[in-house]
C-alpha cells in the first residue's frame, strides 16, 4: 500500500508540474503575440525615409505597392498623405477641444486612425468597395483607403497622379470644396499641402534608391 502511496503521489506531482508547464507556456505564448502586436502598430523610427519606413515595416511596403496597382496612385503620393494626416499613429485622433482651456471638450470631427477618414466617408469607402470589415487602424486598409479616394478625386478633377499638392487640397477639404475654392477657408492649409507635396517628391526619389528592405525591388 505504502508503495502505491507513493506511486500515486508521484503521478500527481507530475501532472501538475506538467499542467504548470502547459500554464506558464501558454503565458508566455500570449505575452509574445501581444508584444509583437504592440510593436508591430509603433510608429516607424525614422518617418522621414521611406527606404528604412519600408524596411521595418515591410508588411507596409506589399500593402502600399497593392494600393498604387489597384488605384493607380504613386506609393509616395499616398504615403506622404498619410504622414500629414496621422504621422503614422494607427489610432490617431483629432485633439478634443477644451472648455475654459482646462476641460476636456468634443472632438473638432470624427477623423481616426492612419489615413483620418471621416466615419462618413469611410462607410461610403466599405459599402462602394465591399469590404464590410475594413478598419481604419488597419495600414493595409487605411492606405487603399487613401488611394481609393485619391482615384476618384483625379477622375472628377482630372489631376495628375503626380500633383501631391492638390491631390491632398482634395482629400482635406474634399472634392467639392477643392472646386469651389473653399480649401482657402481653412488657415494653414496650402501651407500643409506644399509639406505633403514636398514629402511625396523626397518619398519618390528615396524609392528610386533604396538599397535595403523591400523597396529595393520596387523599380
Amino acid at each position: 500500500m505504502r508503495v502505491v502511496r507513493i506511486v500515486l503521489q508521484e503521478i500527481r506531482a507530475d501532472g501538475i508540474l506538467r499542467v504548470h508547464t502547459v500554464v506558464i507556456g501558454t503565458c508566455l505564448l500570449v505575452f509574445a503575440v501581444l508584444l509583437v502586436g504592440c510593436m508591430s502598430l509603433r510608429p516607424p523610427s525614422n518617418t522621414a525615409d521611406l527606404c528604412k519606413i519600408f524596411a521595418e515595416k515591410r508588411f507596409w511596403y506589399r500593402s502600399a505597392l497593392k494600393a498604387e496597382r489597384e488605384r493607380g496612385i504613386p506609393v509616395a503620393v499616398m504615403m506622404a498623405i498619410i504622414k500629414r494626416e496621422s504621422s503614422y499613429i494607427h489610432n490617431a485622433r483629432p485633439p478634443r477641444s477644451r472648455i475654459l482651456f482646462v476641460i476636456p471638450w468634443k472632438r473638432p470631427s470624427t477623423a481616426y486612425g492612419y489615413s483620418q477618414a471621416l466615419n462618413e466617408t469611410w462607410s461610403d469607402y466599405k459599402e462602394r468597395t465591399g469590404k464590410r470589415n475594413a478598419s481604419r487602424t488597419n495600414f493595409r486598409d487605411a492606405i487603399d483607403f487613401v488611394g481609393w479616394y485619391l482615384a476618384g478625386a483625379m477622375r472628377e478633377t482630372g489631376l495628375s497622379a503626380w500633383d501631391a499638392k492638390n491631390l491632398y487640397l482634395t482629400y482635406y477639404a474634399g472634392v467639392t470644396g477643392y472646386r469651389s475654392g473653399q480649401w482657402r477657408n481653412y488657415p494653414g492649409l496650402e501651407q500643409k499641402a506644399d509639406q505633403v507635396h514636398a514629402v511625396a517628391a523626397t518619398y519618390a526619389a528615396q524609392l528610386q534608391s533604396c538599397t535595403k528592405g523591400p523597396a529595393r525591388n520596387y523599380n
